[in-house]
């Protein structure tokens, strides 16, 4: 339980206490006035207002004395405010039936009232009060059983309904609608009201089954080409949910794992782990964040798209060097179409640079593009970058940034 739950959770329980006193002071007045026959209005034969008075404020104590303890019981074994919220509405209930039916016995008609009351029940179970009958059935075994509580993620598939269950009314069930609209998984405000009647014949998968903390199995895919390096990916992608769900590991003690497939045009690798129902978006949105910014600065991975296919090229339309390009416009180029006239003069000082520059390269990718003339043979004369091209030769890239120099 959170602080700012726990300090309103106290004030609760004082707020308890004082109506408690309250009641208890106003049930002892009501008896002991009924004794004295002090201003006695007498409701029935049996019966005064003191009478009925005295009973009332007695229920009112016996419920705020059982809201305590439920709450205090579901404090003590940690579980979640929404199932304390459904039991104690549920004595609530209890206790305004017990005020009324005091209220008819005072009047001495309760015999009464029950017979006629009895006949027109089973009339109306027999005619159109079906469903609300069931409703308030299925409110019941909701209440007592709680396949889901109040604060759960739950899923109705049969409906294409997700929500979060706000309350767990007499007739009805009221959800903050999951997606829709916007096809997220995120709540956005839109209050969903499902019939009880319906619950008895629908199946729900609870998101949030567990006292603290719900996780489930997710996945985030990736597609790469056939000549990525394998072992880096899977690096990759591992060290990002390690990262990011580094506490839901310690808790669940799942670590993520991967799973691939083969596509049309490169591989599916399947980033599976564990996450939270209510906090999946955001998950999501950091794994695949951190993925694409390490994928970014590793040349040795890359991402599939589909081909483009020609029939008069071939197989050569899919090969983005050789696409037209303008001059003075930064595009990949061959690393072995680049003629570097300085490759056999490097000095031990421009070793330790080519070091730097690797591990910088290798972090965060090329910054700064070379600069090339074009030969007429086709090739690329290296203007600036000597470093840089060695630096990338060495990290194994097969093709480069550069700007084609403009003459």
């Amino acid at each position: 339980m959170s602080r700012k739950s726990f300090h309103a959770s106290n004030r609760n329980t004082k707020s308890r206490l004082i109506i408690i006193l309250i009641a208890i002071a106003v049930s002892a007045g009501a008896s002991y006035l009924n004794t004295l026959k002090w201003l006695s209005f007498r409701l029935s034969a049996s019966h005064t207002f003191w009478d009925f008075l005295a009973v009332t404020a007695a229920v009112i104590a016996l419920y705020q004395i059982l809201g305590i303890i439920i709450n205090t019981i579901i404090r003590q074994r940690k579980g979640p405010e929404g199932e304390a919220a459904m039991l104690v509405g549920f004595v609530r209930i209890m206790a305004g039936l017990a005020v009324a039916i005091e209220f008819v016995y005072a009047l001495g008609m309760l015999k009464t009232i029950g017979v006629v009351a009895a006949g027109f029940a089973g009339m109306l179970l027999g005619w159109s009060l079906q469903a609300p009958v069931s409703g308030l059935a299925a409110w019941v075994l909701i209440t007592l059983m709680r396949p889901f509580r109040i604060g759960d993620r739950v899923l109705f598939p049969s409906l294409g309904l997700t929500g979060d269950v706000k309350k767990v009314g007499l007739m009805y069930t009221l959800l903050d609608q999951v997606g829709g609209a916007i096809a997220s998984e995120e709540a956005i405000g839109r209050d969903i009201l499902i019939p009880n009647a319906m619950l008895f014949s629908q199946v729900a998968i609870n998101y949030t089954p567990q006292a603290v903390g719900a996780f489930f199995l997710d996945e985030v895919v990736i597609r790469i080409t056939y000549d990525s390096d394998w072992d880096t990916c899977e690096e990759i992608l591992l060290n990002a949910a390690r990262a990011v769900t580094a506490d839901i590991i310690k808790e669940t003690e799942q670590e993520p794992y991967i799973r691939s497939d083969i596509w049309d045009y490169g591989i599916l690798m399947r980033l599976r782990y564990m996450t939270m129902a209510k906090d999946r978006p955001r998950i999501t949105h950091e794994l695949v964040k951190l993925i694409f910014k390490e994928v970014q600065a590793h040349p040795s991975v890359d991402m599939a798209i589909p081909y483009v296919y020609s029939y008069r090229k071939g197989s050569n339309a899919t090969e983005r060097r050789l696409f037209p390009h303008p001059e003075g416009v930064m595009q990949d180029i061959s690393i072995n179409d680049i003629v570097d006239p300085d490759k056999d003069s490097v000095s031990p000082e421009d070793i330790a640079e080519m070091h730097e520059l690797m591990k910088n390269i290798q972090k965060r990718g090329l910054l700064q593009p070379l600069l090339v003339s074009k030969l007429p043979d086709g090739k690329y004369l290296l203007t600036t970058g000597h470093l840089r091209l060695q630096a990338c030769k060495k990290l194994g890239w097969q093709t480069v940034p550069a700007t084609i120099h403009m003459e």
